[in-house]
């Protein structure tokens, strides 16, 4: 401790405080004695993990949240019997009653609407995939494609945080933070928990930093925005005419003030506060390294497309996600907006798959030569589907589609994931699940037990409830893991 803060303190305890303190202080001591010993333990502590509850088969993860929900008809689910049924009324016996948007339940009719682009099978799987994936099916046997994904949520704010944070409202921990809090971090000098959202994207839909939040979990596990530009983190350079040194100097008089508070009032934040102000000092030498392209070859460039070259675009930030992976940060969360086709979907999702198609599927190669797909988990998906009807009206070369929560496609690849398989089935309307049905929370609860961890165990007590992922559901994907 310093000498001007040990004289600030001996000056602001006089007798009077000193002995009020003492005072409440053998009265605790007192009736501790009293009482059990672990009545004021910390019952939230006793629920992290300190290591996985089994033999991981992933050391990290990279998900790719793609914002507004792709319309698997146009992508994935490859339905055939659409053409036929093209223009014709949705049946009620395919709906049976389900529950549509205000913005297309006023709709006279419900035309069904096949996909105007090509399908093809790819790789040794046979994976069926469009057209405008070209990219993504050169690695399709390398990847998991789930298409009996289903959600509860069919409005975007609620699904997506349900996707995220496992309940559709707001104030819950994030999938990040939660394997931040169960797992903590193998790279001392960058977060856990790193978040890269796309800058040349739609923001049809927005997107707020509670999804990459750390709830009610402690503040040191909140995903870390980088930002493309000079200053990937806000406020982690030093201002103009101040040191390294001199914030050597600031924090270490901030930690003594930080400790004795926490000494006073016993306030767990305080060590987080603790803890992020020094890896916010670690950080100033990182990340710079991990924002440094000029060693990466052209030939990586070229593969992850040239928009790559671009700082804050979504291939930039494949190729980012990659560099963060190498460094073994924990959970690299992308998120591109603009998948929310209601109308013009044939010119809106087309120039989606060109900003995505290319980068999404380098990833998953550049990681695969690297020798990291096999203890890296990838995740690909948005919050719901497409229906199989138009919304609107539906013209000769025009269209749109709604939210559809019934049934969409999501792809995994990587650590503990079974390659060049799909997984699940839907009617031959695209519109309802036939066969293997996988829940958001199912999703949730395999993610994590590739990591090591049993989504059930790991658990957060807040307001006298214990909660956790999942919360009460969920349940393992056997038929996806190697």
């Amino acid at each position: 401790m310093s000498e001007k803060l040990a004289q600030h303190l001996a000056d602001t305890f006089n007798r009077r405080s000193f002995l009020t303190r003492a005072t409440l202080g053998l009265g605790s001591v007192a009736l501790g004695t009293l009482l059990p010993q672990n009545l004021f333990s910390n019952p939230t502590a006793q629920q992290a993990l300190t290591a996985p509850n089994r033999p991981p088969k992933a050391k990290r993860v990279v998900y790719m949240c793609q914002s507004g929900g792709p319309s698997q008809l146009e992508l994935f689910d490859y339905k055939p019997f659409l053409e036929k049924m093209h223009g014709k009324d949705l049946p009620e016996s395919v709906r049976k009653g389900q529950r549509l948007t205000s913005m297309s339940a006023q709709q006279s009719a419900l035309p069904l609407v096949s996909s105007p682009y090509k399908f093809a099978q790819h790789g040794k799987s046979g994976a069926w995939l469009s057209e405008l994936m070209p990219y993504t099916g050169k690695v399709a046997d390398d990847l998991c494609f789930i298409k009996s994904m289903y959600t509860e949520q069919i409005n975007h704010d609620p699904a997506l945080t349900f996707f995220q944070t496992g309940n559709q409202l707001a104030g819950r921990p994030s999938i990040g933070a939660w394997v931040s809090y169960g797992l903590g971090s193998a790279n001392e000098n960058l977060p856990a928990f790193i978040v890269l959202v796309s800058n040349d994207a739609p923001k049809d839909q927005p997107l707020y930093a509670r999804l990459w939040g750390n709830g009610f979990l402690p503040s040191k596990h909140q995903g870390v925005q980088f930002r493309s530009g000079a200053d990937p983190v806000l406020y982690l350079n030093n201002p103009n005419g101040y040191s390294t040194t001199d914030r050597r100097y600031m924090l270490d008089a901030l930690k003594d003030l930080n400790q004795v508070q926490e000494e006073m009032y016993g306030d767990p934040e305080v060590a987080n506060h603790i803890a992020q102000y020094e890896m916010a000092f670690r950080m100033q030498t990182s990340v710079p390294d991990v924002n440094d392209l000029s060693n990466e070859p052209d030939w990586v460039f070229d593969l992850y497309g040239p928009e790559s070259r671009n700082p804050g675009t979504f291939a930039a930030n494949c190729l980012m996600a990659r560099r963060l992976l190498e460094r073994d940060v924990k959970f690299v969360q992308l998120y591109h907006q603009g998948w929310d086709q209601h109308g013009n979907l044939p010119s809106g999702i087309t120039k989606q798959c060109k900003a995505t198609d290319q980068a999404s599927a380098a990833l998953v190669q550049d990681l695969k030569q690297r020798g990291l797909l096999d203890d890296t988990v990838v995740v690909w998906g948005g919050e719901f589907g497409r229906t199989n009807y138009s919304q609107g009206k539906l013209t000769k070369d025009n269209y749109g589609r709604d939210h559809h929560p019934r049934c969409f496609t999501m792809w995994m690849a990587g650590g503990g994931i079974k390659p060049g398989i799909t997984y699940g089935e839907t009617d031959e309307f695209g519109y309802n699940i036939v066969r293997n049905p996988v829940h958001v929370h199912d999703f949730q609860a395999t993610l994590l037990h590739l990591l090591g961890v049993d989504h059930e165990k790991l658990v957060y007590e807040f307001q006298g409830r214990r909660f956790r992922l999942t919360d009460v559901e969920g349940k393992l994907v056997k038929g996806i893991l190697a």
